[in-house]
C-alpha cells in the first residue's frame, strides 16, 4: 500500500507529465502564424492584432520545472525532466539533446543550491530565474551558430524568454495556489524523517 508522502510525490510527477502533454499540444497546433491574414483596408486594428498572433508564447514548461525544483526538487528527478524535454524536443524538431541539456543543466544547478534558494526572497529568485533563462538562450544560439544551423532571428527568439519571465511569477503562484506547492522551512522534514 502506498503511503501519503509517496502518493504526493507520485501525484505531482503525474500532473507534470500532464502538463508538459497538454503544453506541447497546444504548441504543436497550427497557429495564426501558418495561416496568411488578409487585413481589410478600413481595419486599422488589424496589422497589430497580426503583429500580436505571430508573437512566440512564454515556455510554461520550462517555468514550472524552475518552480518545482526550487521548492520540491524530490518531485522532479533529473531522469523525468530529461525524458520530458527529450519527448518535447523530438515533437518540435528540435536538434535532439541539446535544449534538454540544459533545462538539466540549470534544475541540477538550482538542485544543488537548494539550501541557499530556500532563503531567497521570491524578487531575488525571479531574478536568478531570469539569469538562467537568458543565459541558456545565449548558450543555445551559441551552439546553433557553432554548427552553423539556421536559426529564428535573436529578437524572436529574446520575446520567448522575455514572455516567460514575466509568467514565472504566474506559474509560482497557481503551483502555490492549486497544489500546495512551497518552499520548506528550514529544519522541515517529510514522512520519513528526511529533511526538506
Amino acid at each position: 500500500m502506498i503511503d501519503g508522502a509517496s502518493r504526493e510525490v507520485w501525484l505531482h510527477r503525474v500532473v507534470f507529465v500532464a502538463l508538459a502533454i497538454v503544453f506541447l499540444f497546444f504548441r504543436l497546433m497550427p497557429g495564426s502564424y501558418s495561416v496568411p491574414m488578409v487585413c481589410p483596408p478600413d481595419d486599422m486594428w488589424c496589422p497589430a492584432l497580426t503583429w500580436i498572433a505571430r508573437m512566440p508564447g512564454p515556455d510554461l514548461l520550462l517555468c514550472i520545472v524552475f518552480a518545482w525544483t526550487m521548492r520540491r526538487p524530490d518531485y522532479l528527478p533529473t531522469l523525468l525532466i530529461a525524458g520530458v524535454v527529450l519527448f518535447e524536443d523530438l515533437l518540435l524538431l528540435r536538434p535532439p539533446g541539446l535544449w534538454t541539456a540544459l533545462v538539466v543543466l540549470a534544475s541540477e544547478f538550482i538542485r544543488s543550491r537548494v539550501a541557499l534558494t530556500r532563503e531567497l526572497n521570491f524578487g531575488v529568485e525571479w531574478l536568478l530565474v531570469s539569469a538562467m533563462m537568458v543565459a541558456m538562450l545565449v548558450l543555445y544560439r551559441m551552439v546553433f551558430g557553432l554548427v552553423l544551423l539556421p536559426q529564428p532571428p535573436f529578437g524572436f527568439a529574446m520575446v520567448q524568454v522575455v514572455w516567460s519571465i514575466l509568467c514565472y511569477p504566474l506559474v509560482v503562484f497557481l503551483s502555490r495556489v492549486v497544489l500546495d506547492l512551497y518552499k520548506p522551512a528550514m529544519g522541515e522534514v517529510d514522512a520519513y524523517g528526511r529533511r526538506l
